[in-house]
């Protein structure tokens, strides 16, 4: 008889859902300033890590995340030179920007450093790039009021690769942010910003309240959905922002096709798909949230 104890993670979606991974190793633990990390290996996902509980990244989905967040503003506007990350702490945004040569500038805003560095120390596939490349500027500070502080017109793509709005990405998704993205945006700017899943109740209700204040704020406000399945539900959003470049319209798919970038989840056929929601995301996009 094997006695042999399991360890499992596990994440409670709902009051009466959850979800779990069995761990074969608790790599790290460590409680900062902000927020509580931990670092897991299992059999499955691979290396994974958590704040406060909540699954941020793994090895086996992290491409999913990493190239819907990075690879469709610039196939609407290719002639993006200088990206401001806020968050993605764990390097996969900025690993996937480094991949484009005639980018000039890469700053990344993360509040807490010991995302970084631990990142780097365990999962190396999406933080390997941070200190190897030499337009990568790290910043550790506040990434509201370091927007806040930023030139005018300064930015043509900001992503905010944000955990969810409590905590220390609470600042993240208020009007006061949004309108300084704004400023901050050149006139072809883009901004993309994590916004929730449609699905359960309590995120529908922070996406909706997001998606208010973006098309408050921006003349143009899209949304467009992928497929993360260690998320909540697996059915998550990204939203897409911009003075004029419509997600659609302004696409280049021949453009961008010349860079030939190898993607393992984006591509130029999934680039109008992933903006045509089913009906009930739809119809939550146009209630006024709370």
């Amino acid at each position: 008889m094997d006695n042999k104890l399991e360890l499992w993670y596990t994440e409670n979606w709902t009051e009466d859902c959850k979800f779990s991974i069995k761990v074969n190793k608790h790599l790290h633990s460590e409680k900062t300033e902000y927020q509580q990390i931990d670092f897991f290996e299992s059999d499955t996902f691979g290396t994974f890590f958590t704040l406060d509980g909540l699954m941020m990244v793994n090895e086996k989905d992290e491409f999913v995340y990493h190239d819907m967040i990075s690879h469709i503003p610039l196939a609407v506007n290719p002639n993006i030179q200088r990206v401001l990350i806020i968050g993605g702490g764990d390097g996969g945004t900025a690993r996937e920007i480094s991949r484009y040569s005639h980018i000039e500038k890469i700053d990344m805003v993360e509040i807490d450093e010991r995302v970084v560095r631990l990142s780097q120390q365990y999962l190396p596939i999406t933080a390997s790039k941070l200190d190897n490349d030499i337009r990568t500027n790290l910043y550790f500070e506040d990434g509201l009021a370091f927007v806040k502080n930023a030139e005018s017109n300064y930015y043509d793509l900001i992503l905010v690769d944000s955990t969810d709005p409590v905590g220390p990405g609470e600042g993240l998704f208020t009007f006061d942010f949004y309108s300084n993205c704004y400023r901050a945006l050149s006139e072809d700017g883009i901004l993309i910003n994590q916004h929730e899943s449609p699905y359960f109740d309590i995120y529908a209700n922070e996406m909706m309240r997001a998606h208010t204040k973006i098309k408050e704020t921006f003349p143009i406000a899209k949304v467009y959905q992928f497929h993360q399945p260690t998320y909540p539900s697996g059915h998550w959003l990204f939203g897409f922002a911009s003075k004029k470049l419509d997600p659609i319209e302004d696409h280049k798919p021949d453009i961008w096709e010349k860079f030939n970038i190898k993607t393992k989840y984006y591509n130029s056929g999934l680039h109008k798909a992933c903006f045509s929601l089913p009906t009930f995301v739809k119809e939550k996009l146009e209630d006024e949230g709370e």
